[in-house]
């Protein structure tokens, strides 16, 4: 599915708002998690072992949300009503995420959107995509460990490839330093002016 056709997917559109980081900000985070160009060269490797599993993972990360009350809560309404609509189209945008993490440039406009996507989960911008009626905000300390299911339920599916196991564990390192990294920038928004 390509990018424009997602409901409410904008990376590399130009009306996004200009990332409060720069990429110098980028490079320093980078070093400082280790990541490195072959980090980037193993995440585009990933994209081909992990797209053909692209709805496969996703049911294995929704059905772990799903099956999280508190968590599913975040996609509900007031009544605790889950908008199924908004379920799918966040989906939609999370397979497209698999594929932009794996194809990162690292540019401009891939800050900005990481500044797009912690909008979307702080009240400053959660449901104003999809105009969905679920809870308004998502707490930080759910956007972060978030980081640990996502990655590790991502080995079994890169260990379905050819690769040995090295270069798995390679590709998979090199997923966690990347979903750590975006989850840090993801932070902006819940953190005071001059804190981040």
């Amino acid at each position: 599915m390509a990018a424009k056709e997602i409901p409410g997917y904008a990376y590399g559109d130009k009306q996004l708002a200009t990332a409060p980081y720069t990429l110098k900000d980028l490079e320093a985070l980078k070093a400082t998690v280790l990541f490195t160009d072959k980090d980037a060269k193993w995440l585009r490797i990933s994209r081909k072992v992990l797209e053909p599993h692209a709805e496969e993972i996703l049911d294995t990360w929704y059905g772990f949300v799903g099956s999280t009350p508190h968590l599913l809560h975040y996609f509900s309404n007031d009544k605790g009503k889950v908008d199924s609509n908004y379920l799918a189209r966040v989906r939609a945008r999370f397979i497209q995420w698999i594929y932009d993490t794996a194809d990162a440039k690292y540019d401009q406009s891939w800050l900005d959107y990481q500044y797009e996507i912690g909008i979307r989960h702080h009240r400053l911008g959660k449901n104003k995509t999809d105009n969905a009626k679920a809870v308004e905000h998502i707490p930080f300390r759910y956007v972060v460990a978030l980081t640990y299911p996502v990655t590790a339920t991502l080995k079994p599916f890169l260990e379905r490839s050819t690769y040995s196991p090295e270069e798995v564990n390679a590709m998979h390192q090199a997923w966690i330093k990347s979903v750590l990294m975006q989850t840090i920038l993801w932070s902006y928004p819940y953190t005071k002016q001059g804190d981040f």
